[in-house]
């Protein structure tokens, strides 16, 4: 993919505060105590250094617009659909409240594959959080982007089977039933337009989507949450999740963990069985 051999190791440094206000909010979404040690849970990062583009500068789906110029970080892959794809996180140390964050994210490798749906384009992006000049966080995220749907495409995903999700084989389960409020609260967290997650004829009529969808980050922090309670308040050391099918809103959605030999699974469910993330972690 020689074309877009321009955007490898084209850089992003980003600055934030994790400033109380936001501390709050973020515990609020969750149901959560804001800590009293100002040691914020696993997962905060996310909500950190997020995209800035001006209102003028969004493209169709809510997402930054991508185009030629230097000033574009992502290159602009001829594919409108863009996913989180995965993410392969290295917990290195804590963020505390008012710490001063600086994020610098690189563009490590482009590639196009052809898949069952058509052509793919895969960016992968290796970004570094620092708290207070100290690294805390080290994340290779990957997006793929993905050719417009037909107008008359099936929705995605199909409605539940006759399966049922069963818990019996997991060391600890929760069922929770992601709503809109939730979904709204998150992508203004993360500051995230795309719109997918909140704009229903959007996800519906031009993106095929069955219904408004969960946030693939917010269902990992959801999952960081529940190894926090099993395990302890940053027991994690790495955590990888995978996109494998999309969570709609308001649908039960089951999360479960185990153990096993290589450290920990976890999932998210749903009702039917079908799997919407895939994630491991290491101590």
């Amino acid at each position: 993919m020689g074309e877009w051999d321009a955007w490898l190791g084209r850089e992003l440094v980003q600055s934030d505060t994790l400033d109380p206000a936001l501390a709050r909010r973020w515990c609020a979404t969750f149901d959560l105590a804001t800590p009293a040690d100002g040691i914020m849970p696993q997962g905060i990062h996310l909500c950190l250094c997020t995209p800035e583009a001006p209102q003028a500068a969004l493209g169709e789906d809510g997402h930054p617009a991508r185009d030629n110029s230097p000033a574009s970080f992502f290159p602009p892959i001829p594919l409108p659909r863009r996913m989180w794809a995965a993410s392969d996180i290295a917990f290195v140390a804590p963020i505390r409240v008012g710490a001063a964050i600086e994020r610098t994210s690189r563009i490590a490798s482009i590639a196009e594959k052809d898949g069952s749906t058509g052509k793919l384009g895969f960016v992968e992006v290796e970004h570094v959080t620092s708290a207070d000049g100290a690294v805390a966080i080290r994340e290779k995220q990957t997006l793929v982007y993905r050719d417009a749907m037909p107008a008359d495409a099936p929705l995605s995903p199909p409605p539940a089977g006759e399966g049922q999700f069963d818990p019996s084989g997991w060391d600890a389960h929760r069922m929770i039933t992601p709503d809109p409020r939730l979904l709204f609260r998150y992508s203004a967290l993360t500051f995230n337009t795309h719109r997918i997650h909140y704009d229903l004829p959007y996800a519906r009529d031009v993106e095929r989507y069955r219904g408004l969808v969960v946030h693939g980050p917010l269902m990992a922090s959801l999952l960081l949450q529940m190894a926090a309670r099993e395990l302890g308040e940053h027991a994690i050391g790495t955590f990888a999740f995978r996109a494998v099918r999309p969570a709609i809103v308001d649908e039960p959605l089951h999360l479960a963990m185990r153990k096993t030999d290589e450290g920990y699974e976890f999932g998210t469910f749903a009702t039917d069985g079908r799997q919407c993330v895939r994630a491991s972690a290491t101590g």
